[in-house]
This record gives structure tokens, C-alpha cells and sequence, in this order.
């Protein structure tokens, strides 16, 4: 029986530190309990680095390139020391997999009686109470949206966590998916007749009881700025808290610790108001009309930005974004508010019939409240823009990173505020299907400080990891936007032979990036080397126009042929095109060639001969028209520093480190990183970026290149073997 919280003590520092050292010994536990486990002396530092500032307090960032085995570096120590953890990966994919294979292995090789929990946010469960509604509405009559209705039904019967991701076969993108999910303004709380069954409720009493927590970096930070109630009793007795693929952790604070409203949230709220009316208060207001007037107040919202692109972002310095019309922007955001009032009045007089009608009139209240502050100047500090898509307008008001949020919710750090608190709630529901309660009644590190020396206790252990964090010595990409600048810093390189296993090429013969035709060359250069190799080739684009470009020219170079399937992301869904792409050429299926952009440049894992060749198309700085990106690298040149160097060379080194990263992800892998922007070799600050990749040999000349490929092709077994390669002069007759 695992023990419960609080049964297990924790080890003394000493002891913990020797048996940590012991864990990875030739002949230590590990070894004895897990076939697979091979000693690391970086594995083994990294580890003992974890085992040390869980021991003394204080922080750790910790670089460890792929190959270490950072996981086991963190979980040993983490599971050996005897404190409550939480664990915090950047994805729920990645949360997932440390939750149901990496932590049940070492749980059980080390012998612990630990109760480990997973939770999510909101989104990702299933909500007994909105199925319901949503099966008495009907569903607005779309079958599509019936059908996967029945199957979320029926599996409700059967599930225990209501997690959405044990349901075979649903679409992450399923217009069903708000209909059965709730978000912190509608969930009715205490007061949902499904209170008890609630599945969201049930994990975080799993987790109130559990050793060990493991959420993701959007939980954390969304509640570290909503601090919604109901996880207090949890987290003021986790001692320790270990963030993982950690070089997400800035980006994903911003888009909580702002301020953000779109059209798309009024008319779901405008939707709601709407059903609910209808359904619990007929008759009693004119639930259409007061549903209307906000539906037309939005779109007159989205029309203010007249004929801005869909995809732009519009930089906002005064009262309204640029190339707006005054008069509609202003008339708009008060058509929003004169609508939001009359429907809070008519909420009002039904709020005794059912709590969804309270919940209804707070999230109007909630709403007029944002609408009042984009009236309104941004804060000091903070920088505003306008999202544009084809149907839908976002505001957004963000600060330029999370360091002032991390030195003073987390460490307990004094610093300057840039905006008054009661004007800028930190605040945004960017991402609610990750809202959900943790930070709540998480002290201060001033009073958490205060009261361990107390009581006589340990100070909180942070430890921040990753296998890309920066490219100097201090991993100031990373230490600098999180506050975390008097760290200990500790760099892992990985135990891979680079040298050996893999090269770089940045053909010469590509016309400069800027050209219109790079994409279209680029693509005409790839796919001889596709062919020799029979696919095994992922193809990563720094915009979505050269992702179709080179997605469509390889299609029909192949298609023409079949040798080669090619895959192209938005061509199905990123779980359907990797599982295929992981398969190859086996069971006698071609090969493939995966065109990917965006969220593809990380967190993918293809070992082995289904990838052998990676191209990058450009080198990935920064959008310089981006209005966040702007105002950072404003604030460095009016700091004295250059932007470019300080900030967009960075940023651009530790993409294509990432991009790179998804070569070579064991001993026994070969390949070759392709890429197509001859700057890399051209250009100064080329030898920066150079660097940062690992130490691959590099190829001079299309002959060298074209030598390699045919020695990763002779790897292949015969039965294996792609069709007769082309060349490139025959390609460029295409």
C-alpha cells in the first residue's frame, strides 16, 4: 500500500546526495532494476546537481543536452528526497508521458511508496454538467457535432478521470470540445448539480494526497495569475518544484500575465446566454435580442479593423491599434459595453432561478471590466497589440516577460512593479482549456523563507531544465526574461559523437532568403536527396507561405511517382502525421518526407532510420513587425544594448538548436541537418549560430553532400532500399 503524504520523512541531505550518488553507479539500483540503464557521467552530475539544491534550497537551471537523460537526472532525486513535489513539463503530451511511463518505471525500479497524481486544466476533462446541456440543446442540430456527442456519452459511462485524452479517436480540434469542457467563468462551482461527480474535482483530490503532482506549464501559470481557489491545501507543502523543457517557460507566462479580449469570447458568451435563457428562463427577457445585441457589438469589433489581413498583428501605442478608424473603435468598444449591461440587468433579475445565470452575470461583469481598460492607455511596461483573423478580432496586453512575476510570486524577490495591480489584473485566458486551480494560497517566498526558518525547515528547491537554454556560459536567453540571473547554472553536454554521426550542409548555390523563388528552390534541391534516402526526411519551415510552397512541390514531384509519401502538416492532425511518419518504409509502405512548421521545431522524437535528413529553410529569427518582439528589442537599444545581438541573434540560435535537436536522439543514429540559408556561412554573426549547433563536420560543396547521403542510404538493409536517386540537374528539369 503507497504510503500517504506526510508518512514518508525526508532525507537527510547528506544521505540524500550519497544515495543519489549510489543510484547511478555502475551497479547501483538503477542498473540492477532497468535492462536499458546505462551509466552517464553528465547523467550523473546533473543529478547530483538536483540532489544539492533540494538538499540546500535555492535554485538550479540546468542545460543538458539530448542524450544526457535529464528525466532520470531530476526524478532520482526528487523521488529519493521524501518531499511533496510538483513536476511541470511544457506540453500535456510530455506531461502525459512522464506521468504514465517514466514515473511508474522508476517508482517501481527504486521500490518507493509513493502516491503519484496527474492533473490537468479545465479543458482537458471531461464536464458532466455542460454534456448535459449540451445533449438537451441539441447541439445546434450539426450531426457531426451529435455523433461525437454519442461517443463522449458513452464513454462517460466507463472512464474514471474524465480525461479527454483517453477518448480514442477525438479530434483536439473538435467543435464539440467547448461544448463539453468548462472554463473558470462558467463552471458553477459548489453549486453544479454535478459537483460530486465532478472529474476535475476528483484530480485534485488525488492530488492533494499524492507524493508527487505533475502538471504543465500553462496550469502553473494560469493560476499563478488567476489564483483560483481550491488547491491551497496542496501547494504550500510542496518543497520542491522541478520545471522541465523549461526554455517554453517565458512565452507561456506572457500569455497569462496580461490582459486579453476577442470578439470570439463575446459571441461564446453571447452563445451561452442564449442557450441557458432559453433552456431555465424562457419568457422571462428577450434572450434573443439582449444575445444579439453583444453578437453585433462583436462583429462591429472585428470590422474596425477594416481591411487589416487575416494573420496580422496591428501595434497599438495610443488610444486604438494603428490603421483603425477612431470613431468605429470607439463606437464599437461602446456598442460591447451598452450590450454587456443590458444582458448583466436581464441576468440579474433571473439569478435566484440557477447558478449558471450568477456565473453568466460575473462573467459579463468580467468582460465590461476588459472592455474598460482597452478604452483606456496600456500600463507601463506592458506592450498592446491586436491579433486579426478572418472572422475574429483579439486584444492583447502583455508584459515583455515573466521575470518581475517570477522574482516576486515565486522567489519572494522585492521589485519595481511596472503597473498598478488594481488596474492590470494579471489575467488571460489565451489557453482555457489549461485553467484550472494551483497557485492559490501559494505564500510568498519572503513568508515561505520566513516561515521555514521558523520552523526550522529547508527553503523551496526550484530547478529549471532543458536541453536548449542559451549559447553562453550563463544561459542568459533564458536566466534573463525569467528573473533568474543569480541561479546556478549548470551545462550537460550531450554524450553523442556528433562528429561521427552526423554533418551540416548550407548549400551554396541557394539564392538568398529573401528571394521570392528560395522556397521553390529549396524544395527542388531536397527532393533528390529524398529520393536516395526513399523519404526519412523532415522538412521545417519558418513561415506557413513556404510550408505550402514546399509542401506542394514536393507533392507533385512525388505524387507523380509514389515512391515517397508526402506528409504536410494541416494535412491532419500532429498525433496522425508523426505516428505515420514514424513507420517509414516498413511493412512495404513508401517512405515519407514530413513538411512541418511551428510546434513541429520541438518536442518531436523520431529515432532511428525514419529520419536521417532535417532541413531548415531559413534561420529562424524573430518576426522584426511582431509588436512583442518590437517592443523587446526597444527596451534593449533604449538600455544602451543592440537588439540584434543581445536578442534576435539569440533567439535565432536557440530555434535552430532546437530545429537541429531532432536529428540525432540516440548512439546508434546517423544524419545529415540541411540548411538553406547561405547567411549561416555568409554573415558575421553566421559563426554565432554555428556554434550553438552541435559539433557536426561539416560538407563544403553539393558533392560532399551528395557522398553522405549515399552513406546513409548504404546503411539501409537492401529490402529497405528507396527507389534509383536522382539527381540534382534532373530534379531542376521538374
Amino acid at each position: 500500500m503507497p504510503a500517504l503524504s506526510g508518512d514518508r520523512p525526508a532525507a537527510e541531505p547528506s544521505g540524500l546526495i550519497a544515495a543519489v550518488e549510489q543510484a547511478f553507479e555502475p551497479d547501483g539500483w538503477l542498473a540492477q532494476a532497468a535492462e536499458q540503464f546505462r551509466p552517464r557521467e553528465g547523467q550523473r552530475r546533473m543529478a547530483i546537481a538536483v540532489a544539492e539544491t533540494i538538499a540546500e534550497g535555492g535554485v538550479l537551471v540546468a542545460e543538458a543536452g539530448t542524450g544526457v537523460g535529464k528525466t532520470y537526472s531530476y526524478l532520482v532525486p526528487a523521488l529519493l528526497s521524501g518531499e511533496r513535489v510538483l513536476f511541470s513539463t511544457a506540453t500535456k503530451t510530455l506531461q502525459d508521458q512522464l506521468f504514465s511511463r517514466d514515473l511508474p518505471r522508476l517508482v517501481q525500479a527504486l521500490g518507493l511508496p509513493l502516491r503519484t497524481a496527474l492533473l490537468k486544466g479545465r479543458g482537458s476533462y471531461l464536464c458532466l454538467q455542460r454534456l448535459e446541456v449540451a445533449r438537451q440543446t441539441d447541439a445546434g442540430g450539426d450531426r457531426s457535432i451529435q455523433r461525437v456527442l454519442a461517443k463522449v456519452e458513452t464513454w462517460a459511462q466507463a472512464t474514471r478521470t474524465g480525461d479527454l485524452a483517453e477518448l480514442p479517436g477525438l479530434d483536439e480540434r473538435s467543435p464539440a470540445l467547448p461544448l463539453i469542457t468548462s472554463t473558470r467563468e462558467n463552471c458553477l462551482g459548489a453549486k453544479c448539480p454535478q459537483f460530486r461527480a465532478c472529474h476535475i474535482n476528483t484530480a485534485r483530490r488525488d492530488a492533494l494526497a499524492a507524493d508527487v503532482v505533475v502538471i504543465n506549464h500553462h496550469l502553473f501559470f494560469a493560476d499563478l495569475a488567476v489564483r483560483e481557489s481550491g488547491m491551497a491545501e496542496l501547494l504550500p507543502t510542496v518543497r520542491v518544484a522541478i520545471f522541465d523543457e523549461a526554455h517554453q517557460l517565458n512565452e507561456t507566462g506572457v500569455q497569462f500575465l496580461g490582459l486579453q479580449l476577442g470578439s470570439g469570447q463575446l459571441l461564446d458568451f453571447a452563445r451561452d446566454v442564449l442557450a441557458t435563457g432559453l433552456q431555465q428562463a424562457r419568457g422571462l427577457a428577450d434572450w434573443p435580442r439582449h444575445a444579439a445585441d453583444v453578437e453585433r457589438a462583436a462583429r462591429e469589433l472585428r470590422m474596425s479593423a477594416g481591411d487589416a489581413y487575416a494573420g496580422s498583428k496591428l501595434r497599438w501605442t495610443g488610444l486604438q491599434p494603428e490603421g483603425v478608424d477612431p470613431e468605429g473603435w470607439s463606437g464599437a468598444l461602446a456598442a460591447i459595453d451598452s450590450g454587456l449591461e443590458a444582458m448583466q440587468a436581464a441576468l440579474d433579475t433571473v439569478s435566484e432561478l440557477a447558478p449558471d445565470f450568477v456565473r453568466l452575470f460575473e462573467r459579463a461583469a468580467e468582460l465590461r471590466r476588459r472592455a474598460a481598460l482597452f478604452a483606456q492607455a496600456s500600463a507601463p511596461g506592458a506592450v498592446r497589440w491586436a491579433d486579426v483573423t478572418a472572422s475574429q478580432l483579439r486584444l492583447v496586453e502583455s508584459p515583455l516577460d515573466i521575470a518581475q512575476a517570477v522574482r516576486e510570486r515565486l522567489l519572494g524577490m522585492k521589485t519595481q512593479p511596472v503597473a498598478d495591480a488594481e488596474e492590470t489584473p494579471p489575467y488571460s485566458d489565451d489557453d482555457e482549456d489549461d485553467m484550472a486551480s494551483l497557485q492559490a494560497g501559494w505564500p510568498s517566498g519572503d513568508t515561505a523563507r520566513a516561515a521555514a526558518a521558523q520552523e526550522g525547515e529547508r527553503p523551496r528547491a526550484w530547478i529549471f531544465t532543458s536541453a536548449t537554454l542559451g549559447t553562453d556560459e550563463r544561459l542568459s536567453w533564458f536566466t534573463e526574461p525569467c528573473g533568474l540571473q543569480d541561479a546556478r547554472i549548470l551545462r550537460v553536454d550531450s554524450p553523442f559523437d556528433y562528429a561521427r554521426q552526423a554533418a551540416v550542409f548550407v548549400p551554396p548555390q541557394l539564392p538568398r532568403p529573401a528571394d521570392a523563388g528560395h522556397a521553390l528552390q529549396l524544395a527542388r534541391l531536397v527532393a533528390p536527396a529524398v529520393a536516395t534516402l526513399g523519404g526519412r526526411t523532415l522538412v521545417l519551415t519558418t513561415t506557413l507561405r513556404a510550408l505550402r510552397t514546399i509542401g506542394e512541390a514536393l507533392q507533385q514531384h512525388f505524387g507523380e511517382r509514389g515512391a515517397v509519401e508526402v506528409l504536410v502538416q494541416g494535412q491532419g492532425t500532429k498525433r496522425m502525421l508523426l505516428d505515420r511518419f514514424r513507420e517509414g518504409d516498413s511493412q512495404g509502405r513508401a517512405g515519407c518526407v514530413l513538411v512541418a512548421s511551428a510546434s513541429f521545431w520541438e518536442g518531436v522524437d523520431v529515432p532511428g532510420e525514419a529520419l536521417q535528413l532535417v532541413v531548415i529553410d531559413k534561420l529562424p529569427f524573430p518576426p522584426p513587425n511582431d509588436p512583442l518582439v518590437e517592443a523587446r528589442a526597444q527596451r534593449l537599444e533604449q538600455s544602451g544594448r543592440s537588439a540584434f545581438n543581445s536578442y534576435f541573434v539569440p533567439e535565432a540560435a536557440v530555434a535552430l538548436k532546437q530545429g537541429a535537436g531532432r536529428l540525432i536522439r540516440r548512439e546508434d543514429d546517423r544524419g545529415i541537418l540541411l540548411v538553406g540559408d547561405t547567411r549561416l556561412t555568409g554573415m558575421p554573426y553566421g559563426k554565432r549560430l554555428l556554434a550553438g549547433l552541435p559539433p557536426m563536420r561539416r560538407l563544403h560543396d553539393q558533392a560532399e553532400f551528395e557522398e553522405a547521403l549515399a552513406e546513409l542510404a548504404a546503411l539501409r538493409p537492401p529490402e529497405s532500399a528507396g527507389p534509383d536517386a536522382e539527381t540534382a540537374a534532373d530534379f531542376f528539369d521538374w
